[in-house]
């Protein structure tokens, strides 16, 4: 075992967990990856909630409750992940206490189903930051078009945002527009902006699945070169924005009434090809001010062989805008893959909820005691 997730640490990336289930929180095992593992934070979205609530474990007597007291489907779902983030947010309180805010945080996210309609994403932003009623939470909002002005809203009411679902550079240039947009409301409003925190979720590993896929039906050694170097160009290259954006005048304005900045969070950094290193988006998207969030699996890989050797992504910048540009004389379209992938992101969110609704309708229908 290496130190290798205190490296990535001293170098400020901030080492979340891409996972919540009820049994990781009641068996200790959270807790343990806070103390052992460096871990500052915790995400979720629907397939990590479908999962746990489908595998059973710790599920059965808030069930059964639920189901005597006939409630929809759809509020049995939101007291059942309200109640997991609540409790991991109560263990990792410590962690955002001492911080001063910045990590302890746990995230949840708003019904992907309301992706495209910006009134409901603020309606529900607004219902869950009451639910959990916890100060560390994240309030998931996918990066669509119609999250966007959710955003602003959002951190204008001075509620703290996982913004989530970026892929594309020039979406991600929006987000932070938002961002700067909605502190800039709080700020009008008289809120204390120090309290006000957010990250930027820059989905890695999908993007090479897309275009490595691209690559490997062209079939020439041109494409095959370039096949792994498309999500790290990309994320290098959206840091590069980040630090651009964080150093403007319009920044300085907020930074002066003590605003915090947005974060760029590596999301989607379990790899999924097995020819590439399994620490690959974790060792090579080092730089500070950022978080990556693991799944279980590549937290443990990073923990056992992550070869940490210091920033990997300042430097970086004009080899990965030729990456990008060797992609292009390839007739491989950048928007092309960034507008499907956002597209499938809603869709797999949608279908995982609507997997979670069907797998708790049916416990529900199970424990509902027969009249009589």
């Amino acid at each position: 075992m290496t130190d290798a997730l205190k490296r990535l640490s001293d170098e400020g990336v901030a080492i979340w967990l891409d996972d919540l289930s009820r049994k990781r929180i009641t068996s200790g095992n959270l807790a343990e990856l806070i103390d052992e593992q460096h871990v500052v934070g915790v995400t979720t979205n629907p397939s990590i909630f479908q999962k746990a609530i489908s595998g059973g474990d710790g599920y059965e007597q808030q069930l059964a409750d639920l189901a005597v007291r006939k409630v929809t489907v759809e509020e049995a779902v939101r007291m059942i992940t309200t109640a997991d983030v609540r409790d991991a947010a109560d263990i990792l309180r410590p962690v955002f206490d001492a911080t001063g805010g910045q990590d302890g945080r746990v995230s949840i996210e708003v019904d992907p189903r309301l992706a495209h309609n910006t009134a409901a994403t603020v309606a529900e932003a607004k219902q869950l930051a009451w639910l959990v009623d916890r100060p560390n939470t994240l309030i998931k909002i996918p990066a669509t078009k119609a999250g966007l002005p959710a955003i602003t809203e959002v951190i204008g009411l001075g509620i703290s945002v996982n913004v989530t679902l970026i892929f594309s550079l020039e979406r991600y240039r929006e987000v932070m527009d938002a961002y700067l947009a909605g502190l800039e409301k709080a700020k009008e409003r008289g809120l204390d902006l120090s309290k006000i925190q957010s990250v930027a979720s820059f989905f890695v590993s999908r993007v090479d699945t897309e275009i490595d896929k691209r690559l490997d039906a062209l079939g020439t050694p041109e494409a095959k070169e370039l096949r792994g170097k498309a999500a790290l160009a990309n994320a290098r290259l959206a840091y590069e924005a980040y630090e651009e954006v964080f150093a403007s005048d319009r920044w300085a304005v907020l930074d002066k009434a003590q605003a915090n900045r947005q974060r760029p969070l590596w999301a989607s950094t379990g790899v999924k090809d097995p020819a590439y290193k399994d620490t690959l988006y974790v060792d090579e998207l080092v730089a500070p001010g950022t978080v990556n969030t693991m799944p279980e699996a590549t937290l443990e890989a990073t923990a056992d062989h992550g070869e940490i050797t210091g920033d990997t992504v300042r430097g970086s910048y004009e080899q990965a805008r030729a990456d990008l540009d060797a992609l292009a004389k390839l007739g491989i379209s950048y928007d092309d893959v960034v507008r499907l992938l956002e597209d499938e992101g809603v869709e797999k969110f949608e279908a995982s909820w609507n997997d979670l609704l069907k797998s708790t309708e049916a416990e529900l229908e199970r424990l509902t005691p027969s009249e009589g």
